[in-house]
């Protein structure tokens, strides 16, 4: 608590303070009322581009545009108090250049105020890091599967499976870690490799698909409260909402079709005179 009594949040610093000490808890959210809940247990929350695939029913992450990410970041803050919030860059608006990516980071700040922004990619984008980081923009990284990339990859594919492929995600990893970027998301890579990263960089490492080694976790809360037909093999269901959901919808329907619903206790009498 501050000194006026209200709550302090957590910011990218004290997320990079945490390297080494317990771990760090995170999870995706897109609306104010799953901040709310995830605030309570979460150090930062990812307002992931993942919201195009699980909110919006896209194919990919691909076709997200700012305005989507900006709208979900500005929910989320409105939900949250304390945990540190995350927003996802989109593809296509921060590889063009060192300034296209300030620009559109400060606007993405500036709109939802969030604490940090987060963006794809390794050795190729710490150039960009470096920039933003130097003009007050905190970021956090992202290696291994980098769904942005999904159609260079040919699908969403786990990566390091093969001792060839771990120097080029090692070498990403230091990059992104001298850039200045204050955390590290390890997507679906081989534990070995991502163990290695987390002992490789001074920065936390956040793991999806990677090893309970990494200074922390993180899933998309769709995915792990059941609320999708399908999802990586990484995710554990910790609920099963999504069939929940559908008995709930099928119950009401019922109920209307039958006029049980509403009941008289559903209804306003008429007044006394």
């Amino acid at each position: 608590m501050s000194a006026q009594g209200q709550i302090r949040r957590t910011t990218a610093k004290d997320i990079a303070d945490r390297k080494g000490l317990a771990p760090i808890v995170s999870l995706t959210a897109y609306t104010a009322p799953a901040a709310a809940v995830v605030d309570e247990v979460c150090d930062f929350i990812l307002v992931g581009d993942s919201v195009g695939m699980v909110v919006h029913g896209l194919d990919s992450t691909v076709p997200v545009t700012l305005d989507i990410m900006i709208l979900h970041g500005q929910a989320v803050m409105r939900g949250s108090k304390r945990a540190l919030v995350v927003v996802d860059m989109p593809f296509g608006f921060y590889e063009e250049s060192r300034e296209q990516a300030f620009r559109n980071a400060a606007r993405l700040m500036r709109e939802t105020g969030c604490g940090a922004v987060k963006l794809e990619g390794g050795a190729r984008m710490a150039e960009t890091i470096r920039f933003l980081v130097e003009r007050g923009v905190p970021v956090m990284g992202h290696i291994g599967l980098t769904p942005q990339m999904v159609n260079v990859l040919g699908g969403f594919k786990a990566q390091g499976r093969a001792r060839a492929e771990w120097e080029p995600i090692l070498a990403d990893a230091r990059a992104l870690d001298e850039a200045g970027a204050f955390a590290i998301v390890v997507e679906a890579v081989a534990e070995p490799l991502a163990v290695e990263i987390t002992r490789a960089v001074r920065a936390p490492t956040i793991g999806i698909g990677a090893s309970a080694q990494c200074d922390g976790q993180i899933l998309v809360l769709d995915d792990m409260l059941g609320l999708t037909e399908r999802s990586p093999k990484f995710v554990k269901r910790y609920g099963a909402l999504g069939e929940e959901f559908r008995k709930a919808v099928a119950s009401y329907a019922e109920e209307v079709k039958a006029r049980r619903f509403p009941a008289p206790e559903h209804g306003y009498a008429m007044r006394k005179e």
